[in-house]
This record gives C-alpha cells, sequence and structure tokens, in this order.
C-alpha cells in the first residue's frame, strides 16, 4: 500500500515539500542503521488535533541517541514546537506521526564519529501497521530471537536493529498470521514486531518487563496506567510462551496499533477476542488519547 503523502515535512529547521525531503545515497544511517526513531499519534479531540504523550516521545528519542552515541542538535522544547508546526501545516485533524534522528552524509565506513546528525519529522494520515480486526489478531510465534541485549541495546529505539522485527513479520505473514510473536534470549516471551504483548488470567494483568528485551512501551505504560485507575491488577513479570496460551484474553498494544485483541496464538485460540478487560481498556485509552477523561488531559499537546 502507497503512503499517504502530506504536504510538508519538517528536515533540520525548516519546514519543506514533501517530495523534496531527500538524503544522499551515501548517508550513514541507510548503510549502518545509526538512526532513532520514536513513532507517536495526534488523536482529534473536542479543542481541535493534540499529540498524545509527546514530552515522553521525545524524551524518549533523546535516551535512544544517547544510548547509540549520538547527540541530537536540537532539544525538547525545539521539537515540540517543530512537530505543532508541522501538523497544522499539513492540516491533520488526526495522524501518525515520525520523528527520525540519524547519521548522515560527510563519511563512509563503520566510525562514526564524524558523521553529522540529521532530524527530520513527517506526518500522514495512517491508522496502523496492523489490519483492522476487532474480532481479534492471529500470531505466530517467530523463530527468530528478539535481540540479545548484550549485541544490541532494545532500550534504544534505533533503526538497525528493526531489521530483527522486519524478518520475524515476514515469516509470520507468509505463513498466513497477522503478526509475530518474538521470544528472547532466554526463551520467555519478549514483545511483538512492533507491539508490547498483555496477557490477562484471573482478572490479573501481566507483561513482560525490559529485561525480556521488550522496548518500554509508552502505550504499554499507558496501559498499565489506565488498569491500576480501573482497579485491574498489573503485573510486570518474566511470562513463558505456555502463560500465554493459558491466558483468558491477550491483547498487544503499540502507538501504531492502539490496543488490538489476539484471537488465536500459535493457532490456539483464545477463550474470548476481545475479553471484558481489553474490552474495557480499550474504551478508557479512546477516551484519553480523545480528551474525554478529563484525568488524562496532560498526556495532550494541543494544536493550536
Amino acid at each position: 500500500m502507497a503512503l499517504p503523502e502530506a504536504s510538508t515535512i519538517w528536515l533540520d529547521g525548516a519546514l519543506v515539500p514533501w517530495q523534496e525531503a531527500r538524503v544522499h545515497v551515501l548517508t550513514h544511517g541507510l548503510h549502518y542503521g545509526t538512526g532513532v526513531l520514536e513513532g507517536t499519534r495526534v488523536f482529534a479531540t473536542e479543542d481541535g488535533p493534540a499529540v498524545f504523550r509527546l514530552p515522553e516521545h521525545l524524551r524518549r528519542l533523546d535516551r535512544s541517541a544517547r544510548m547509540i552515541r549520538m547527540e541530537l542538535p536540537y532539544d525538547i522544547a525545539d521539537l515540540t514546537k517543530a512537530t505543532v508546526d508541522l501538523v497544522r501545516a499539513n492540516g491533520h485533524r488526526e495522524c501518525y506521526l515520525r520523528h527520525f534522528a540519524f547519521l548522515g552524509y560527510g563519511t563512509m565506513g563503520i566510525d562514526m564519529r564524524s558523521s553529522p546528525v540529521e532530524v527530520s519529522i513527517a506526518s500522514w494520515e495512517w491508522h496502523g501497521q496492523l489490519p483492522p480486526a476487532d474480532g481479534g489478531i492471529t500470531l505466530k510465534t517467530s523463530s527468530w530471537r528478539r535481540n540479545d541485549p548484550n549485541a544490541v541495546p532494545p532500550a534504544a529505539k534505533a533503526t538497525g536493529p528493526y531489521l530483527n522485527s522486519v524478518l520475524a513479520r515476514r515469516e509470520a505473514n507468509d505463513a498466513g498470521y497477522d503478526e509475530a510473536l518474538l521470544l528472547g534470549a532466554d526463551g520467555t516471551v519478549s514483545e511483538c514486531t512492533g507491539e508490547n504483548v498483555f496477557a490477562v488470567r484471573d482478572g490479573v494483568l501481566r507483561t513482560p518487563p525490559s529485561s525480556a528485551g521488550a522496548l518500554e512501551g509508552i502505550t504499554q505504560d499507558t496501559v498499565c496506567t489506565l488498569a491500576r485507575d480501573l482497579g485491574v491488577p498489573v503485573r510486570v513479570e518474566s511470562l513463558l510462551r505456555s502463560d500465554l496460551y493459558a491466558a483468558d484474553e491477550l491483547f498487544v498494544c503499540g502507538t501504531a496499533a492502539g490496543i488490538v485483541p489476539v484471537r488465536a496464538l500459535d493457532d490456539r485460540a483464545l477463550p474470548a477476542a476481545p475479553g471484558p478487560v481489553t474490552t474495557r481498556l480499550r474504551e478508557a485509552y479512546r477516551a484519553a488519547v480523545t480528551g474525554a477523561d478529563p484525568r488524562y488531559r496532560h498526556w495532550l499537546t494541543p494544536v493550536a
């Protein structure tokens, strides 16, 4: 499916036409995966469009850059203003945002120290990377393991390590499944290719820790907060694949996906998709991102 283009992209301090946001073929990040990224969402609210949890996303972008020894040339305030300016310029009511910092053209080779850092922000109308499935998606446990934390830091949302996710997703899709579930180096459950995973059993919500190779998801944190506010017990703990097989409900969550129920894992059907806990969380999440629940309006950055 072709990417739905917008009119403008923010690139290194300026708003430029979409088709003119280009980089050189010898860009360091293109060859060696030296880049960090964030996916963020803009939602329509009664007060106009608003970016959901923008400060948290930008702080994670900065942490990711520092982990791979990149120094961003813009601070959080600069990137916040650039984000709002871009959404306003493109006239979006709802959209997906991609913040991207990478080593640009200037040197070639493994040595990264002399390559310049470039930054872009793009926005487009996109409804996520998983198929629409109110009745639930299907998962396949991948033969590929999640990146070992001692090989590359999974806490950094870096571009190079995403080849791991690309291979796992292709394997699952070719086998007829919607998404892949990855296990960590020790065989415990890690995450999906672009989403954190949650299991519900006996009314308790459980999700793997970052030590399993899972990204510290901002949507994952949102779900945990909403669940606790709903009185649902939450545990962040190691999970085996059999724990997911035995669950009453499964769902995945991420910025690009939202909260998506799972109806089957490895051809084992779940008792309910979506189940009652998943349904309550989806309703609470929708109320939070649209500003309908005033308790969470501090998570919204308005685009005036």
